[in-house]
């Protein structure tokens, strides 16, 4: 099973990775930290957009761990610049077979927060035929979320 963790995170070295840590432990696994790629904002056609190649690597992936810090009482940029470019590039259905977690943690959201950025992941993997495991917030929500995968 190959597994792919899509860190939102600017901080490699967070809370972010290391739900993302615990999540995975023992198990082998590829990071691409969003925001050391080139992933434009939907409608940019800028030299050297790297949104085809982290799609690439979805495709790849059996397993997609999505992780974001809380901003803005929202997803991170780098997750939801991701998210948006899927808008007409990929098809309804298109990641079919492949599971998704979700890491979701900020210095102290409150419920609502959690709860949206809970329902735009699980809308995005129904819409793309994702199998949404379900979301992680804390060291003890990651422990559970690993069982799923």
């Amino acid at each position: 099973m190959s597994i792919l963790f899509l860190n939102g995170s600017p901080d490699p070295n967070g809370t972010t990775a290391s739900l993302a840590a615990t999540l995975l432990a023992g198990r082998d696994y590829e990071i691409i930290r969003l925001p050391e790629h080139r992933i434009y904002p939907y409608g940019s056609t800028l030299e050297g957009d790297e949104f085809d190649w982290v799609l690439d690597r979805m495709k790849a992936a059996d397993t997609i761990v999505i992780g974001s810090p809380v901003y803005w009482h929202n997803l991170c940029g780098a997750v939801r610049n991701l998210l948006d470019r899927f808008y007409g590039r990929v098809s309804q259905g298109e990641l079919a077979g492949r599971k998704l977690a979700f890491l979701y943690q900020g210095e102290a959201p409150e419920k609502w927060m959690l709860d949206a950025g809970e329902y735009t992941i699980s809308r995005f993997a129904r819409l793309y035929g994702l199998d949404y495991l379900g979301m992680a917030e804390t060291q003890k929500d990651a422990k559970v979320l690993a069982k799923k995968l």
